[in-house]
């Protein structure tokens, strides 16, 4: 979810028909991006800790969203034709709630937020600092660059045809993609940090993208079914809550094995 999705804001960029109204709204929209990109940046920054080291984390988001970026201008310069091609919103779709439903599975099976997953992140923790960083990199740098690009593309495509219909500045929409990249990009690290604190945090993230993915399945074909803006809004932010709700015991398990 992003600024350029939200209704109220489409009469205020409308009217703003002079660039110096334009650039005081600039902060607004950098704010707003920080905030609503909350679902996307978890994904990403769960996605990066394949990569147990810190460096080809914050390597790979520096590489999976420069790609993103040049996804999001050329969806921007092809959204006419994205808005006609149901098959593509049809997969990016399919792709969020494939990754909602993926993570949920495995906390089930009791992988993610299970007593041994606790012990075992630990454990990795532990040998992580101590030890040698490569030794439990369960995905390549290449691998990860690539999925981080491709999850950016999937959110994008219902934000980038929002804000097509709000402005016809070519200018000022690919300006929006920027802001949302480099937003995107400094959230994501700071949930990349919270998710080792917070035990609920990925799964709630994983909740708010299946929802995205749900409602760009709406809009596609039910769209008189599709939740309001402020409800889906609501219910994001009730996850959240839920998900900096308590502490993970892992970090607990650490200092007391020390």
């Amino acid at each position: 979810m992003e600024a350029g999705t939200i209704d109220s804001l489409t009469p205020i960029l409308q009217s703003a028909d002079q660039w110096h109204e334009i650039l005081l709204l600039l902060p607004l929209l950098v704010a707003l991006e920080a905030v609503l990109s909350a679902d996307n940046a978890i994904a990403l920054a769960a996605i990066s800790r394949r990569l147990h080291d810190r460096s080809r984390q914050e390597m790979a988001l520096n590489l999976g969203l420069l790609l993103a970026l040049v996804f999001r201008i050329g969806l921007i310069l092809a959204a006419r034709w994205v808005l006609n091609f149901w098959p593509l919103q049809l997969a990016a779709s399919a792709y969020l709630l494939w990754l909602c439903g993926r993570h949920l599975m495995l906390v089930f099976a009791g992988k993610e937020e299970g007593f041994e997953a606790d012990v075992c992140d630990a454990d990795a923790s532990r040998a992580h600092v101590g030890g040698h960083p490569g030794e439990h990199l369960s995905a390549t740098l290449g691998s990860v660059v690539a999925t981080l690009a491709f999850t950016d593309l999937a959110f994008s495509l219902d934000s980038v045809a929002a804000a097509v219909a709000v402005s016809d500045r070519l200018g000022l929409v690919i300006a929006g993609g920027v802001i949302g990249v480099v937003a995107l990009r400094l959230t994501a690290e700071l949930f990349i940090r919270w998710l080792e604190i917070y035990r609920h945090l990925e799964t709630a993230g994983y909740l708010a993208v299946g929802l995205v993915g749900l409602r760009l399945l709406l809009r596609l074909g039910l769209p008189d079914l599709a939740p309001p803006e402020w409800l889906l809004l609501a219910v994001v932010g009730a996850l959240f809550l839920w998900g900096f709700s308590e502490r993970n015991p892992a970090r607990r398990l650490l200092a007391e094995a020390d």
